[in-house]
């Protein structure tokens, strides 16, 4: 059974990854240079902040939470994880919460640095990475703690799934809207 869900979690991985880089064209492969890193970490911020400025999110006087569709169709928001801002894809069907390398070192969290534990398996074959634990999510009126995520050695999306989103009573759409309640 829990081979299943991690087989599903992957393949929402896996689709949203290639509708990221197809839709963008920003994924690297490769080790980037300190220089470059730091670079890719000020132009992330730099689009996280525009990314906010364009798809509002905002909780309402019920305890709801509102996200916006997003230009590229997808929904997104700013999560707190263990305190540290991270803008993550919220994956409905993904069975729970995987982090790129970046987000989640800004989130704290220490990795190995191979990173070769196969998490899932996925169309192009295994999926690497590692298993950690979150001290904090947090997301509008709700947080939770102690949830199992993922980091994932390569890719530079982070998805929200349902680990979290489970703690809502309701998770719509409505048009091009998202309420999470």
């Amino acid at each position: 059974m829990r081979g299943l869900i991690l087989l599903v979690f992957v393949i929402g991985f896996c689709a949203t990854l290639l509708a990221q880089v197809v839709s963008h064209s920003t994924y690297r492969p490769g080790l980037q240079s300190a220089a470059r890193a730091e670079s890719h970490d000020s132009a992330k911020a730099d689009q996280l902040a525009a990314t906010a400025r364009t798809s509002p999110q905002f909780s309402s006087q019920d305890g709801s939470l509102s996200l916006d569709r997003s230009a590229d169709g997808h929904f997104y928001a700013d999560v707190r994880i263990n305190g540290n801002p991270v803008r993550m894809l919220i994956d409905t069907g993904a069975s729970g919460i995987a982090l790129s390398r970046a987000d989640a070192q800004s989130a704290g969290l220490a990795t190995s640095i191979g990173m070769n534990d196969v998490v899932g398996e996925g169309a192009d074959g295994v999926v690497r990475g590692e298993y950690v634990k979150l001290d904090t999510v947090e997301l509008g009126p709700l947080n939770a703690s102690g949830l199992d995520a993922v980091v994932l050695n390569s890719g530079q999306q982070s998805l929200l799934g349902q680990s979290f989103l489970s703690r809502y009573s309701s998770v719509q759409i409505e048009g091009d809207r998202m309420v999470l309640r």
